[in-house]
């Protein structure tokens, strides 16, 4: 669950007020240490801090939330934020705060391990891991050959009850950009307006609804990253696995590739520390933790420092995805206005 501050015995001691009280924390060998605002999944995020903190000895205390929420809040403690480290699921809250002029530029070598396609342009923050664009179905109430292969078929009124849809989901965000960038405006509100019409009644929260309600068989189909659904499998076992994912047709602008990434605020009062999470997240030791999902139920595709994904998936590198950048994914403000002039925020 978000909005949950994983607190150390670094950050207790802080908020205790009696002398006594912090000279015994002192005593007790409490070392450096970062803030993390977190909006990666907790799993991945707890698995690779274990690493670090061992490897570093710097303890890092943790708040985790939505990234939308995370970015709003850092924009509005500006230099007073207490966060020393972002980590996002996707790149548009990144561009987004880069817009603001908040984040620091990242190491050079640490900036080094991932291609520098999954990288801020501007070298502001650093690819950690991605994700792909799925379709996820239930082959009781619908077959793969019913499913539509293009994005822009999502509205197709055939669909209609049929569709899950999770609005406010900032995984859909990258999807909506990459049909604007094909289509115009125009057509992704017309577009928008239709999905609307055809999730009436199943839109729900968050990804991790649609995976399920889709394999209990209260929907159909929806749009969501492969991981959710590897993840889920993980989770419940394949004997209670109802539901199968497909892709849209190669790069067609509904198969999409996330980057999920993380900067160092330029308020940071620990630059040195922070820059460290940072390289450890691409580093192969980092790299390894993610890519492995007996270590943290990630089923993300590691992007750095050589590594591959041990999940029995889809090879990141026979993906056929449509060729959008992370520069050109922007900041999400153009798909955020037309979600909500569209009614779905």
């Amino acid at each position: 669950m978000r909005g949950r501050l994983r607190t150390s015995a670094a950050a207790v001691c802080a908020l205790v007020g009696a002398a006594a009280t912090l000279s015994a924390c002192a005593a007790s060998g409490s070392g450096p240490s970062i803030t993390l605002y977190n909006g990666q999944h907790e799993q991945t995020a707890d698995s690779v801090i274990a690493g670090f903190e061992k490897a570093t000895g710097i303890t890092v205390n943790v708040r985790n939330d939505d990234e939308d929420i995370l970015a709003d809040d850092i924009v509005t403690e500006g230099a007073h934020s207490p966060a020393d480290v972002i980590w996002t699921e996707n790149s548009p809250a990144l561009e987004y705060l880069q817009g603001k002029g908040l984040l620091a530029k990242v190491d050079a070598s640490t900036l080094a391990e991932t291609p520098s396609q999954y990288d801020s342009p501007r070298g502001d923050w650093v690819g950690v891991s991605a994700r792909v664009s799925v379709l996820i179905y239930n082959p009781s109430l619908i077959t793969e050959s019913q499913l539509p292969t293009t994005v822009l078929g999502l509205a197709n009124p055939r669909y209609r009850g049929k569709l899950a849809f999770a609005a406010g989901e900032t995984d859909f965000q990258p999807i909506v950009t990459a049909v604007v960038r094909a289509y115009g405006k125009a057509e992704a509100l017309s577009w928008l307006k239709g999905i609307n019409a055809n999730a009436r009644g199943h839109v729900y929260p968050d990804n991790e609804t649609i995976a399920d309600e889709v394999n209990r068989g209260e929907v159909a189909f929806g749009v969501v990253n492969q991981y959710y659904w590897y993840r889920m499998r993980a989770e419940i076992g394949s004997a209670n696995m109802h539901s199968e994912i497909t892709y849209f047709a190669p790069r067609n602008p509904g198969y999409v590739v996330d980057v999920s990434g993380a900067a160092v605020l330029k308020s940071s009062r620990h630059q040195a520390a922070a820059q460290k999470f940072l390289a450890y997240l691409v580093s192969r030791q980092g790299q390894e933790i993610i890519g492995d999902p007996s270590k943290s139920i990630s089923f993300e595709y590691p992007i750095a420092s050589g590594v591959t994904t041990k999940a029995p998936e889809t090879p990141f590198s026979q993906l056929q995805p449509y060729p959008i950048t992370v520069g050109q994914l922007g900041d999400g403000s153009t798909a955020i206005n037309l979600l909500r002039e569209a009614g779905l925020l």
